[in-house]
């Protein structure tokens, strides 16, 4: 990717990105401080120690959500470490809101009273979810935020995980989160090994495939990570090269989410070209010499 590429995108986020990924853009690419995105998280934040008020683009309501809090977590992780009363209030809204499994749904039945993407505002079923609640659970595992909700929804993903027959592409992403990061290594990669066929059939290896797909590099999206053996080097590097293609010519990248409101796909898409960026860089490809995100400790 060549600096005029870069520098498209650098526009793209400055004339179509929400404030909090203008900050995260600068972090990752422009050795700007984390405290601004920090700043822009705590405005999402609830006093129920969960995150809403748009934080997901398909979510517009001020409410906290799980599926909200998941992304809050992953853009914390982003940034170093998570502070201990942030940590526990995320552990203690998601307790409050768990199943009797230990697990807790994408969304709440508040969902249907509120702004939202129409496959939210339609949930009938608020039972446990294996991707949000892995994704999370990886999460809190990597970064050592320790709450005894934590350790239930533990069991509740090892259980889970070992009935598994089938899954699909965000459910496997959340569980490979799961599996990087859980203390039990032995355990994590003999189920690793396990699921690897289940994984790779529902992953889309075949560079720039029309609809609602996942690639390798969704999944492996740095090439430390524990489903990269998954995939081929060819595999990897054709699609490398489909991302390095399929960007716009305005500097930006389609989001493929299913759209349903053009607020919510223009944050997507910015979204989507920060995560663009990041991959590309992780795996070699971002051509600039680009400063290093200076992570908090």
């Amino acid at each position: 990717m060549t600096w005029g590429s870069y520098r498209a995108a650098d526009h793209f986020i400055m004339r179509s990105a929400r404030l909090i990924d203008r900050h995260r853009f600068a972090f990752h690419f422009q050795s700007a401080s984390a405290q601004p995105v920090y700043a822009a998280l705590a405005a999402h934040r609830n006093l129920d120690g969960g995150y809403g008020n748009g934080l997901d683009p398909d979510l517009r309501g001020h409410g906290s959500q799980p599926v909200a809090t998941e992304m809050a977590l992953r853009y914390l992780d982003e940034l170093g470490a998570i502070s201990e009363d942030v940590g526990q209030g995320i552990c203690l809204f998601l307790a409050g809101n768990a199943n009797d499994d230990g697990g807790v749904p994408a969304v709440l039945p508040t969902v249907r009273h509120t702004e939202a993407a129409p496959w939210y505002r339609q949930t009938r079923d608020f039972s446990s979810r294996l991707d949000v609640t892995a994704m999370i659970i990886g999460l809190l595992h990597k970064n050592n935020v320790a709450h005894p909700w934590r350790d239930r929804a533990t069991a509740y993903c090892w259980k889970t995980i070992d009935g598994l027959h089938w899954t699909d592409p965000h459910e496997a992403i959340g569980i490979c989160t799961f599996l990087q990061y859980v203390p039990d290594r032995p355990r994590a990669v003999a189920t690793m090994n396990h699921l690897a066929t289940k994984i790779r059939a529902v992953i889309e290896v075949r560079p720039r495939a029309t609809g609602h797909v996942h690639t390798p590099l969704d999944l492996a999206c740095h090439p430390a990570h524990i489903a990269r053996p998954l995939f081929t080097d060819a595999e990897i590097t054709r699609n490398l090269e489909a991302f390095e293609a399929e960007q716009r010519p305005d500097g930006g990248w389609d989001a493929c989410w299913d759209h349903w409101d053009a607020t919510a796909t223009r944050e997507r898409q910015g979204m989507r070209t920060i995560q663009r960026l990041r991959i590309l860089r992780a795996y070699g490809r971002l051509v600039p010499d680009l400063p290093r995100p200076r992570r908090s400790l």
